[in-house]
């Protein structure tokens, strides 16, 4: 067949599949430095929300351990990680889904629920994945308008329709950093039909202050289509392995291993996942460098005049006006931040907590940019 004739017939796939803008991560260091022409070893990266203490020491022993094994297919089932996990947050393993990342959860949940059109509903400036779920599988999206920045679940509850399948909740949210206390959540579970599933995203919650903190698994025994969604890519440090997981009803948790991918997360993930759940000293210490680091940051913003979003993640969204230029130019400073106008936001950036020098990296460059240095 010529090249004209390639031309003249292009691929089929669905519209809504064309329509799919592919998800945007944040700059690599090795990219910024090719581009910029920088020393990498001089660049700060605080645009992914990682932790910037990296991995534990506990999770690098038991990869090191793992690695022999290398050469095996990874357990499918997880049954180490699973136990480990049942344990903690005292569930049967039948009631946990593994993932590769919480992405993979998501878009599982998605993929189990979902087909052209039901209806799935999430809030505006919501992680760009509920929409990347919804319509990869071709459903239609209601967005309900933010209040403060965050959730508005009355607004979300109004919202539920004959259609609805799915329901997405991030707790504390990304890109926005804020907060929904267990009793607005709970109240809300108590209005949404047993037919709709909601998926409670709770990847930041181990950055929380402890008096902030609560166990929305023990909903599940009165709610059995909430799903909730961990990760350990954020506090734990393997944000590189891709580890996350869902703790759901039995039924739902076996409806999305069906969908599954087999051994969806590898050998040394699974791993580095078992040792890092046991590691509470690493975890405290980074919560409280987190805790640090937004002290830091908020109140530099507040110096300068600029507003900010109150936060509870390990990120904070900051309003700076003309976002693409001033990113511009701390990318040729050597700092990587996250623009954020592909949530509705252009004037903001998104900044995610480092180590202390990291933190005063940003701000000075920063400093520099607006003219206050």
């Amino acid at each position: 067949m010529s090249a004209d004739a390639n031309t003249a017939s292009p691929v089929k796939a669905p519209d809504y599949i064309r329509a799919m803008a592919p998800y945007q991560a944040g700059k690599p260091i090795g990219e910024v430095a090719r581009e910029y022409g920088l020393d990498e070893t001089r660049i700060v990266k605080l645009a992914s929300n990682e932790n910037p203490l990296g991995m534990p020491a506990s999770a690098r022993h038991a990869i090191a351990l793992a690695a022999a094994e290398l050469g095996r297919y990874p357990d499918a089932n997880g049954f180490e990680l699973k136990r480990a996990l049942a344990s903690r947050y005292q569930v049967s393993e039948d009631c946990i889904t593994l993932g590769n990342g919480s992405n993979d959860v998501l878009e599982l949940v998605a993929h189990t629920l979902l087909s052209k059109g039901d209806e799935a509903i999430y809030s505006q400036y919501s992680f760009v994945v509920y929409a990347l779920a919804t319509q990869a599988v071709g459903a239609t999206a209601v967005v309900t308008p933010a209040k403060d920045h965050g959730h508005d679940l009355d607004a979300m509850a109004a919202a539920i329709t004959a259609k609805t399948r799915l329901i997405f909740i991030a707790n504390p949210n990304n890109p926005t950093g804020t907060y929904l206390t267990p009793q607005a959540i709970e109240a809300f579970l108590a209005k949404v039909p047993s037919r709709v599933v909601v998926v409670l995203d709770e990847a930041y919650n181990e950055y929380l202050d402890p008096e902030l903190q609560f166990d929305s698994t023990q909903w599940l025994k009165r709610f059995p289509n909430l799903v909730v969604s961990r990760t350990f890519s954020k506090a734990y440090g393997l944000a590189g392995l891709r580890v996350g997981f869902a703790i759901t009803s039995a039924e739902l948790t076996d409806l999305m291993n069906r969908v599954r991918q087999p051994f969806n997360v590898n050998s040394l993930a699974q791993a580095a996942a078992v040792a890092a759940l046991a590691d509470h000293d690493f975890l405290k210490r980074s919560a409280a460098l987190n805790k640090q680091g937004l002290q830091t940051l908020e109140a530099a913003f507040t110096r300068m005049g600029l507003p900010f979003v109150k936060s509870y993640g390990n990120f904070v969204l900051v309003r700076v006006g003309d976002a693409r230029g001033i990113n511009e130019k701390l990318l040729r400073a050597g700092v990587i931040v996250r623009p954020v106008a592909g949530y509705g936001l252009p004037e903001w950036l998104r900044v995610s907590i480092g180590l202390p020098d990291e933190n005063q990296r940003f701000l000075e460059a920063l400093a520099a940019i607006l003219g206050q240095s």
